[in-house]
């Protein structure tokens, strides 16, 4: 199999015209890997042997996209005093400003292919702003570096991360990126290696919601009326099958959202 090391330097930035027939080769794939996802135990009583292949159901490399700041395009925030924190909202440094939008709490338990929790495993995450704009990168917010942040695993593999409602910009699903690393030295150092990259899908009804209710969301609501999840360039080969965060929450008091990866 190929590492995921390799698959994203095969697939970076490299468009919706090569992602076609990745898509199609991975969709093939994910109808052993992703079933066995949607049969989990609690859902169908299906047996523990089941249950463990489920587990073991690696999440799906993707591509990092144009806007990583790791270094592989650009800046590399990785390494910046600052970068470690749970609340994600703020850019620090040079700049204070706090991104604006309707308050999400996401959370990633990273597992191993025995269903064990990783602990002390770093996670850098990062998303555009509700107009779409990745920091650091768009228009208007080069000198921003908000929106990204890394967090080291707990005792049960997970980490936590304070933001905002990403929005969603023409051509993608909404979603957020991430990368694993063994350790924070290794998140931190600039050299790595990464162990995974991948992204968390969002649900649509959640994000209908939050574009049709919220302030500032207004061209999300039409960027997602022209995208579905078997169009999207990452997610549309299983239709995101182990990268579907569980959401709950409300406009008005702020969404939580859930994954567990196995890495």
């Amino acid at each position: 199999m190929q590492d995921n090391e390799a698959f994203v330097r095969e697939v970076h930035d490299k468009g919706l015209a090569y992602d076609l027939p990745v898509m199609s080769r991975r969709r093939m794939l994910a109808t052993v890997g992703g079933a066995a996802l949607l049969s989990a135990p609690l859902l169908t009583g299906v047996t523990s042997e089941a249950a463990a292949a489920a587990c073991a159901a690696e999440v799906d490399s993707e591509t990092a996209g144009p806007y990583p700041a790791d270094g592989s395009n650009g800046p590399d925030v990785r390494v910046l005093s600052g970068i470690v924190r749970s609340d994600i909202r703020p850019s620090f440094g040079t700049s204070t400003t706090v991104a604006p939008g309707v308050p999400l709490q996401f959370s990633l338990t990273v597992l191993n292919a025995a269903c064990t929790p990783t602990a002390g495993a770093a996670i850098y995450a990062w998303h555009c702003d509700r107009a779409g704009r990745y920091s650091l990168y768009s228009t208007g917010v080069t000198r921003e570096n908000y929106l990204r942040g890394i967090q080291v695993t707990n005792a049960a593999g997970t980490v936590t991360f304070t933001s905002i409602y990403p929005g969603c910009y023409a051509g993608r699903w909404p979603h957020i990126h991430f990368e694993v690393y063994a350790s924070l030295a290794h998140a931190t150092s600039g050299s790595g290696p990464i162990r995974k990259t991948s992204q968390i899908a969002l649900p649509q009804d959640v994000s209908q919601t939050v574009y049709r209710s919220a302030t500032g969301y207004a061209q999300s609501v039409t960027n997602l009326s022209r995208i579905t999840l078997a169009r999207d360039m990452v997610f549309g080969d299983d239709l995101a099958a182990t990268q579907m965060a569980s959401v709950t929450g409300s406009v008005s008091a702020g969404y939580v959202a859930n994954l567990t990866i196995t890495v």
